[in-house]
């Protein structure tokens, strides 16, 4: 599966412009840990460890991993 990574250059930036307290929120009943997230983080902010995804201090909350998922798994909460 491949994603179109330039497409979302423009949403990252935006993304950051909103700024604010954002929290990513993973749905582990709808999460297929397909890895998907992980591999699209430009921050390197994802891991998936065996059936369970962590999430570090590097996060920017830019939302890209939530665009790119899947099964809907993921969302940027405040």
């Amino acid at each position: 599966m491949q994603y179109n990574i330039v497409q979302y250059q423009y949403y990252y930036l935006k993304s950051l412009e909103r700024g604010g307290s954002f929290l990513l929120n993973i749905n582990k009943y709808k999460c297929g840990y397909c890895g998907a997230c992980v591999g699209v983080c430009p921050e390197n902010a994802l891991e998936l460890v065996e059936t369970w995804l962590e999430v570090d201090n590097n996060c920017k909350n830019c939302g890209i991993c939530v665009k790119l998922c899947p099964m809907g798994a993921l969302e940027l909460v405040k």
